[in-house]
């Protein structure tokens, strides 16, 4: 590993950083803990006041000692937005569109509209002209070789262009979702004014980044087609760290779990619908049947649960520390990985998708066979890719799943996966700044 005074300084900003817990953490906690390794010490720059739709306090103990972090204050609209749809002062807004009230009226409506076509690129937009002077001036007293926005929310990387316009230092913006290819886009009605305005400010962060990252090669692709230039892809991954630990027996009960959020995109009707045939055709299967959503969960999920009479069989687990959680994907019978149903569907690979590989636990993947998601499972031997409502595939798959865990033979002879680890990964995020910072 190199000496402090030989590792090259990269800041990283980021609105996601521990406590807050979920799935935007995780990237650039996990490649923070292992730059220094690649020649890199990353400096942090996250907001001091985060709008977390969840908090993880374990994960502070994921960050480097040695680490620099820098934060200020922001303004967030949130505090009238609760005001507007009647939320208590300490409730969490989602993201994504995932509603677990029920019946939302024209008041979300209407948030959902000057979300859109106000709050642009987000609503942390208040935070980029204050974050561009703070950076110029901490910069210019400590410099960095090189930059890093990670997004979203989509604002982190606007606050990197003003940096990079003013400094030119060397900047890698990082894509973990689409920005205007993003599945509920289409949900934000649009104004054709704000449209273009989010299309034109995405194509300046295509533009005059050194480096454009992405997580799944479609989704490059599908940026490629934006801007005509090279998109990186450095998939998401697992820490083998978090793996290994004496996480107990499997559960009793035929449990199929589902670890994430799980918004109405998401929610596969048809499943639920098997499920329930297979629970009447067979009385052993529905003593055994448990399924777990371990994460927030859209209440169209659970409307159909009951309307099929199938809700007792629900086990909702709102959120866990992420160590609880990689133990319980551990423990379960069989882990859910459910692609959302939206034109852009080829690239989506959730994250939790590679900390169910480091699971050995089987997979049921519903998700169309030429997606990305599903090339990950079938190359990896980890379990079972069903096409979107296709219901005899699923019940054969499912009889098929249950039948070994009756016999005590449900397991998962998963390839290497060593491609998708954390440490793996890190090197070739370092591969990549070398690459804009060499003289």
């Amino acid at each position: 590993m190199p000496t402090e005074s030989l590792l090259k300084k990269v800041l990283i900003i980021t609105y996601y950083w521990p406590p807050s817990g979920g799935a935007g953490v995780q990237r650039w906690l996990k490649f923070s803990k292992y730059l220094h390794g690649f020649g890199w010490q990353p400096i942090i720059y996250t907001p001091e006041n985060p709008e977390a739709p969840a908090q993880d306090f374990t994960l502070l103990q994921e960050i480097p000692i040695d680490i620099e972090i820098v934060k200020t204050p922001i303004w967030e609209p949130y505090e009238l937005y609760k005001k507007l749809v009647g939320m208590k002062k300490g409730e969490k807004v989602n993201a994504g569109f995932l509603n677990e009230k029920k019946n939302p009226g024209m008041v979300e409506a209407f948030s959902t509209w000057v979300r859109g076509n106000f709050f642009i690129p987000d609503a942390r937009k208040f935070w980029i002209k204050p974050s561009v002077k703070y950076l110029i001036n901490y910069l210019k007293n400590n410099p960095v070789e090189a930059i890093i926005s990670t997004g979203p929310p989509h604002s982190m990387h606007l606050i990197a262009l003003g940096v990079k316009n003013e400094l030119n230092i060397p900047w890698l913006a990082d894509f973990r979702d689409p920005w205007t290819q993003i599945d509920f886009y289409n949900q934000l009605r649009l104004t054709k004014f704000a449209d273009n305005k989010h299309k034109r400010l995405e194509k300046s962060v295509l533009a005059k980044a050194d480096i454009v990252t992405t997580v799944s090669k479609n989704w490059s692709k599908d940026l490629e087609e934006l801007f005509p230039r090279k998109i990186e892809v450095v998939t998401n991954g697992f820490d083998p760290a978090d793996f290994g630990r004496n996480v107990g027996e499997l559960d009793t009960k035929f449990t199929l779990t589902h670890i994430g959020s799980l918004n109405k995109d998401r929610n596969p009707n048809f499943l639920w619908a098997t499920l329930k045939e297979i629970c009447i055709e067979n009385k052993s299967f529905e003593v055994d049947l448990e399924i777990k959503f371990i994460g927030k969960t859209d209440i169209a999920v659970f409307e159909q649960l009951e309307k099929i009479s199938l809700i007792e069989k629900a086990r909702k687990i709102d959120y866990m520390p992420h160590k609880e959680v990689i133990a319980e994907a551990s423990r379960s019978q069989v882990l859910m990985l459910l692609i959302n149903n939206t034109p852009n569907v080829a690239g989506i690979i959730p994250g939790k998708i590679f900390e169910y590989l480091a699971s050995y636990r089987p997979i049921l993947c519903i998700a169309p066979p030429y997606g990305d998601s599903a090339s990950i499972i079938k190359e990896s031997g980890a379990g079972i890719v069903v096409d979107f409502n296709d219901s005899a595939s699923l019940k054969a798959t499912i009889l098929d799943f249950y039948s070994k865990y009756k016999t005590g033979k449900l397991t998962v002879s998963t390839g290497s996966i060593n491609q998708f680890s954390r440490r793996t990964l890190t090197g070739s995020i370092a591969e990549l700044l070398d690459s804009i910072t060499q003289k």
